[in-house]
């Protein structure tokens, strides 16, 4: 009788195995609020798989009920069809715990804390349990403005694997990316971050490591300086932002923006600048701060510069 020969299928390249790797086919995000949604949802329209972690079931369920209510507005707006949505909150998964990380090829930090202390001891902590979990060549991004990506990195035991990747998900149609290498990053991994910013349909505007970066220092200043001809009285906030946008053409005025970043994250970012660099220019306002202290963030708490119904739309006040 002839010996029956089994030969693994393995070998016809009929697996997932033995299949060519698609770069970046895996992206994790670290943290899903409003920006790490923002993240997330844009890298998943470019039809790549993303996992988020959060800390909590409840955290992972409310997340993708609000990308998937973007998504919805985003219907209403005829951006896209209902088949759309479904195919990208299909390449989207959240969970609980850092070891949901392994097989991606980027991972990009994108936590919210308080004080300046807890951003770079929660950020450094993150970047810990991220490197326990994924291989050697997984570039670990942070989307932080105001930290030093060097600093972050210090302590990796891969150290040239990091960069800072400051995704603009404030300014609608923001078309560009920051990128800052750290004093480890490798040329190999910018090259690959590169090809990752070209994949998702951004420009990249190299940055020099700065706290702030370019858009962050710039902004900051022009809010600074919309509040001090606000309260000089040489024009009030309405005439002030449409300056800004019909004038100039920004999509947004001053004001606008500022309440939909959120007053308390812009306190933070400017106390953070003001922290490093000493200069008046980046001290926050007294008509920031005055908002800070009423608990008048902008769009999130329905009242900062200006006054917003439950879904987010400007009033007339």
């Amino acid at each position: 009788m002839a010996e029956v020969i089994v030969e693994s299928i393995e070998n016809y390249g009929l697996i997932q195995k033995s299949r060519p790797r698609t770069l970046f086919s895996r992206v994790g995000v670290v943290g899903c609020g409003t920006v790490g949604q923002s993240i997330v949802l844009l890298i998943s329209q470019k039809e790549l798989e993303v996992v988020f972690i959060e800390l909590s079931e409840e955290k992972v369920s409310s997340a993708i009920s609000r990308m998937g209510e973007e998504l919805d507005n985003m219907i209403g707006r005829w951006g896209m069809t209902p088949g759309e949505k479904r195919a990208i909150l299909s390449r989207i998964s959240g969970h609980v715990g850092y070891e949901n990380l392994r097989g991606c090829d980027l991972v990009i930090e994108a936590i919210r804390s308080k004080s300046r202390e807890q951003r770079i001891t929660c950020r450094k902590e993150v970047f810990k349990n991220i490197e326990k979990y994924v291989s050697p060549e997984t570039i670990i991004a942070t989307n932080s403005t105001t930290i030093a990506i060097t600093e972050l990195s210090s302590e990796l035991e891969y150290k040239e694997r990091c960069v800072s990747l400051h995704f603009i998900t404030s300014a609608p149609g923001a078309k560009m990316i920051e990128v800052v290498r750290s004093l480890y990053t490798s040329d190999e991994v910018f090259d690959r971050v590169s090809k990752f910013i070209n994949m998702i349909g951004k420009i990249l505007v190299q940055v020099q490591e700065s706290p702030g970066l370019i858009s962050i220092r710039l902004f900051v200043t022009m809010v600074n300086e919309a509040c001090e001809i606000l309260m000089e009285g040489v024009g009030n906030k309405f005439d002030i932002d449409t300056t800004m946008r019909v004038g100039l053409g920004l999509s947004l005025g001053p004001f606008e923006l500022a309440d939909k970043i959120g007053l308390d994250k812009v306190e933070r970012w400017m106390d953070n600048l003001y922290g490093e660099f000493g200069d008046i220019k980046y001290k926050a306002s007294p008509v920031i701060k005055r908002h800070v202290r009423a608990h008048q963030y902008g769009r999130s708490t329905g009242k900062g510069f200006y006054t917003y119904d439950e879904t987010g739309k400007k009033l007339c006040d």
